[in-house]
């Protein structure tokens, strides 16, 4: 398998209606806002496309780029903001909703949980409509660096528990420490090789 990334990013777009379809796999990635999505995209990929900012729910629409001509990675807006109004959240959902029910190429879905925090009821509500749909997702427990580091494991498995996945497709994670950046991008890499 040729190694993926770092890899060289374009940016195709920002969408707030229908996601341009493409033959090549998506990799999208989800998560509340405040939860580390830009940073965890930017660290992945090894350049920084996603706008990261210290106010949660800077990402509005879909965001969309290529990687080396070999994948669409996609950015979903974060959810749970609430300062958002409840049109534009009800028309995220829409969105969010329709892109993840109508693309047979979606190979992964990265779904950003925050190790610090108990289970959040929209990430499991995220995470039931993705089983629903029957697309693979890799967890990925984000500011695990803030958890003490001998209860990372502990944290991480009832993190995976709480919401029904597999204790093996939950990858502690750290943007800032790099901790499981390597299992993160294998994993993404395996997602798109066959």
């Amino acid at each position: 398998m040729k190694r993926l990334f770092p890899a060289r990013a374009t940016f195709i777009g920002s969408f707030v209606d229908d996601v341009p379809f493409s033959t090549l796999p998506d990799v999208v990635f989800a998560g509340r806002s405040n939860v580390g999505k830009s940073s965890a995209i930017n660290v992945i990929v090894g350049q920084a496309i996603a706008r990261t900012s210290s106010t949660p729910g800077r990402t509005q629409a879909v965001n969309v780029f290529e990687l080396d001509g070999r994948l669409r990675l996609v950015d979903l807006p974060g959810y749970g903001y609430a300062k958002v109004s409840k049109a534009m959240r009800d028309d995220w959902r829409k969105l969010i909703g329709g892109y993840l029910s109508d693309r047979p190429q979606i190979k992964l879905v990265v779904a950003l949980l925050d190790a610090r925090h108990p289970p959040f009821e929209l990430d499991a509500t995220l995470l039931r409509q993705l089983g629903e749909l029957g697309l693979p997702v890799l967890g990925l427990a984000t500011k695990v660096d803030d958890v003490p580091r001998q209860k990372r494991n502990s944290t991480v498995a009832a993190l995976a528990a709480a919401h029904g996945l597999p204790a093996d497709s939950v990858i502690p994670f750290s943007s800032t420490d790099k901790i499981g950046l390597e299992e993160a991008r294998e994993a993404i890499a395996w997602s798109v090789s066959g």
